[in-house]
């Protein structure tokens, strides 16, 4: 009798990261990083290299309460500044 390898892709329940559950991702935590040590919490729209943050990533922060938005930009309406919040520097002073 051939034997049969069944495989399971998973239980059908979203991950712990999809239902908001734990932290942030390695790339939330680099943007939302750079919060802390700017005035205000002002969050960066661009990394040290010069690339523009993920509307991804920017859009789950604030979805999660780690970053909202500051205030409109009038010269690039959309560039959405952002700023760290207070559970978004208690969410990285427990990773960092």
């Amino acid at each position: 009798m051939p034997a049969y390898l069944t495989v399971v892709k998973g239980t059908g329940k979203p991950s712990a990261r999809k239902k908001g559950i734990g932290g942030p991702s390695p790339q939330q935590s680099k943007w939302l990083a750079h919060g802390l040590d700017q005035a205000g919490g002002k969050l960066p729209l661009f990394d040290d290299v010069g690339q523009r943050f993920s509307e991804r990533t920017v859009q789950s922060c604030i979805e999660k309460g780690w970053a909202k938005p500051w205030f409109d930009n009038p010269i690039k309406p959309d560039w959405l500044i952002c700023k760290l919040t207070d559970s978004g520097r208690q969410v990285l002073s427990q990773i960092l």
